[in-house]
């Protein structure tokens, strides 16, 4: 459960009541962002490339992001941001900071692909207390208030207790293969993870991917080069479904650098590591 008395020299969060309400108030600004999501889906969208052709921004991400930004500023003027499209470069305080993806899988939505989300979380003096994620084109709602469990659409969910990389379904981003940098290192991860596990997905979405280790309909997840938005309010929705959250060598989930290797049990976390570490540095020959 929250500890109120740590979180003393925030006003806004004095006791259950004033969490409870800002939840709820936030709530009603995602949902506002997913009716404008709703409203784009199947429309030709402006598309901007940013740093590179991988990544895009659209008009409706930065609709979204104004709508939560602009809403927690009118009730909670104090608190401070994290957001992908207007405030990527800052960092986290001790201060109230929303954590901010307006449209994870941009790339998805930009081809009327529905596996896209809405992520927000909320961290007090450098804890996640608040995660909301929502994809409003299957009207699935995940929340999280630390210490009191992972929802969806209401209804309490739970990592699986799958224990065993060969008993389980698991999912990475292999469109990082994109970059030759980096395509050695994911693709040749990948193809070991393959050899051994039930099956391999690929959603496009990182902040859906984490949703759904969640509830149990994968068992593990694992992610590099990310940003904080990417992971946040999934990391907490994780770790109040029963799961484990740590960083890809092993070391502590940080919320800033966000590289995350996520599994529903100690031990499948355990046997994704021990993969990381066997094909660190190593060239993937691949069988013929």
């Amino acid at each position: 459960m929250v500890n109120f008395s740590e979180l003393s020299d925030f006003p806004d969060f004095s006791n259950e009541e004033s969490l409870q309400e800002c939840f709820q108030y936030v709530l009603e600004l995602v949902k506002k962002g997913g009716e404008v999501i709703l409203e784009g889906f199947n429309k030709t969208k402006k598309v901007e490339e940013k740093e590179d052709a991988a990544d895009l921004v659209t008009e409706y991400d930065r609709a979204v992001e104004d709508i939560i930004i602009n809403g927690i500023k009118q009730k909670y003027s104090s608190h401070k941001f994290i957001a992908e499209e207007s405030a990527a470069k800052n960092t986290l305080t001790r201060d109230p900071t929303w954590i901010i993806d307006p449209i994870d899988g941009t790339t998805n939505f930009i081809h009327s692909n529905p596996l896209i989300c809405i992520s927000v979380a909320l961290a007090v003096d450098n804890k996640l207390l608040l995660a909301i994620c929502l994809n409003p084109i299957h009207s699935e709602l995940y929340t999280a208030i630390r210490g009191r469990g992972a929802f969806l659409n209401g209804d309490r969910i739970r990592c699986s207790r799958v224990t065993s990389l060969s008993s389980s379904v698991i999912s990475v981003e292999v469109s990082l293969g994109w970059a030759a940098s980096l395509r050695d290192d994911v693709i040749g991860r990948t193809y070991v993870l393959s050899s051994r596990a039930i099956g391999v997905r690929s959603l496009g979405s990182i902040v859906l991917a984490l949703c759904y280790v969640a509830r149990g309909a994968i068992d593990a997840y694992q992610m590099e080069y990310l940003k904080p938005w990417d992971i946040a309010a999934g990391a907490l929705l994780i770790r109040e479904a029963g799961g484990v959250v740590k960083n890809h060598r092993g070391g502590e989930y940080d919320i800033m650098e966000a590289q995350v290797l996520v599994a529903s049990t100690q031990e499948l976390y355990d046997e994704m590591l021990a993969v990381n570490r066997e094909c660190a540095g190593k060239v993937i020959t691949f069988a013929k």
